[in-house]
């Protein structure tokens, strides 16, 4: 079987078909792409336990995605954002609803992280 290859960054794209996220009604797209931190945090929750973590965080950094949660990570202008927050004014007490839940880089790729401050 040959292997997909992404046209863009020659990164092998077969390990797709076992994504968590994946299913053929394209249901779950809109958690991945969407502003709000709960769907933001259901999506790193996915990512969390899938599979194929590893190789999608890849090609989502050698892709320099502009925007979605891609291998646990949430990526804003091609660079990953390390904390998200509502719109408008923080509160005095941060809420317990809005902490995303944090998913760790594999040690191989943290040095191709770059990060971009917080929104």
């Amino acid at each position: 079987m040959l292997a997909a290859l992404d046209t863009n960054t020659e990164i092998d794209t077969a390990f797709w078909d076992e994504a968590a996220c994946r299913n053929s009604e394209g249901t779950l797209a809109g958690i991945f792409f969407s502003e709000e931190l709960q769907d933001i945090a259901k999506a790193k929750s996915i990512c969390a336990t899938c599979p194929v973590l590893e190789p999608c965080l890849e090609g989502a950094i050698a892709r320099r995605e502009p925007w979605g949660v891609w291998g646990g990570q949430l990526f804003m202008n091609g660079k990953v954002l390390a904390t998200k927050r509502r719109r408008g004014r923080p509160p005095k007490t941060p809420r317990v609803e809005d902490q995303l839940p944090e998913v760790p880089v594999p040690v191989r790729l943290q040095d191709q992280i770059r990060y971009r401050p917080a929104s």
